[in-house]
Order: structure tokens, then C-alpha cells, then sequence
């Protein structure tokens, strides 16, 4: 059972090759080098997976972090592209509640930015409540991420100009007040990695907007 002062984040990689000793999968130390520069309180784990692409294990992982793990976000790298054995989106879908399609837009304006290819990407994101009496009545934020390590920091960090201001807002600034409305803890964030923003009346004495 989860602290319910501790951030509890599950990181799911996706992939055939990588779960099968194929290669050496970069997605979940990518996001958790990430996670580690931008969360700055509260203290937070990760539970970590690495599976193939297919579409009920990819569910059944995503039930398993949130209703039994007791996960506040999940984010999954890998299989979100046009491909036959793509099927992260649909398996994400399937176990929501509430689609969120502004995190998917977001993503791919960041990375169009970068490759005309960022059209073909299919991430999506949702809210699945809990199906256990682990936090009744709370949710958890489950997000798709490219799979490639430069893509993960661009589209949850976005687009800065030299002196380090925003051009495009990367995702993860609307994660913290979205894990809020959900009965998630209070997160914040390093500013200089990404500014989490929060409306005036949501921002509790002593923390930051």
C-alpha cells in the first residue's frame, strides 16, 4: 500500500525487442533521469515495466499500477506509432475512464517542431479510477510518450529559447493541478527543468504557481 504522502509513478516501456533481451531498453532510465531533475516535492517511487507489444498485457499492466500499485501517473513509452504491433493506444484506452486529448495534441505540436513525422504519432492519455479500496475514489493519469529518449525530454519539457523561456509548454507543466483534481498528492517542479502552473486558487500557502 502506498504512502499517501508519497508520489507513486509507474514507468511502463514497450517493446518486443527490448522485453526479449534484444537490445537494452532506454525508455524508463530516460524518464526516470527526467523525473528525478524535474519533481522537487514530494518525495516520489517508481515501479517500473518492461513489456511486449500486446495489447492485454499492456491493459492488464496498466490495471495492475493503478488499482493494485496504487500509481498517481503512469507513463508509457514505446508502440504508439502506425505500425501492426503499435497498439499502446488502444490497450490505454481501453482501461480509461476519461480520454484527455489535450496531452496527445500537445505532444505532437512539440514534435512537429522537430520531424514532419510527429503526424503519425498516436499517443493519447487518460484518467482510470481506482478499482480497489487503494485511495478509493482517486484517480491515476496515464500518458503515452514517444519512444525515443530525445522525444521523451522534448515532450514532457517542451521548446525553451536561449535564455530558458518557454516557446511551447511541454506536458508535463499541466500534469501536477491535473494529479490535484484527481486526489493525487501536490507535486511541484523544478522551474528550471519545467514550471508546473496551477490557477491562483489552487496553489496551497507556501508553494508556487
Amino acid at each position: 500500500m502506498s504512502n499517501p504522502a508519497e508520489l507513486v509513478i509507474g514507468l511502463v516501456s514497450v517493446s518486443d525487442r527490448a522485453s526479449k533481451g534484444v537490445y537494452k531498453d532506454e525508455g524508463l532510465p530516460a524518464l526516470e533521469e527526467w523525473l528525478r531533475q524535474a519533481i522537487s516535492d514530494p518525495p516520489w517511487r517508481a515501479v517500473t515495466r518492461l513489456i511486449p507489444d500486446e495489447q492485454v498485457v499492456i491493459e492488464a499492466t496498466l490495471r495492475e499500477l493503478v488499482d493494485r500499485e496504487g500509481c498517481h501517473l503512469v507513463l508509457t513509452t514505446g508502440g504508439t506509432g502506425p505500425a501492426l504491433r503499435d497498439v499502446t493506444p488502444e490497450a490505454t484506452l481501453a482501461v480509461g475512464d476519461k480520454e484527455m486529448p489535450g496531452f496527445g495534441e500537445q505532444m505532437r505540436q512539440v514534435s512537429l517542431k522537430f520531424v514532419p513525422t510527429a503526424i503519425l504519432s498516436r499517443q493519447v492519455a487518460v484518467i482510470r479510477f481506482r478499482r480497489s479500496n487503494l485511495e478509493p475514489k482517486t484517480g491515476a493519469l496515464i500518458i503515452n510518450l514517444p519512444g525515443q529518449p530525445k522525444a521523451i525530454k522534448e515532450t514532457l519539457e517542451g521548446l525553451k529559447d536561449d535564455s530558458g523561456k518557454p516557446l511551447i509548454h511541454g506536458i508535463f507543466a499541466a500534469v501536477p493541478y491535473c494529479i490535484d483534481l484527481i486526489g493525487g498528492p501536490y507535486i511541484e517542479t523544478n522551474d528550471a527543468v519545467c514550471k508546473a502552473f496551477r490557477p491562483k486558487s489552487a496553489v496551497k500557502k507556501g508553494g508556487r504557481q
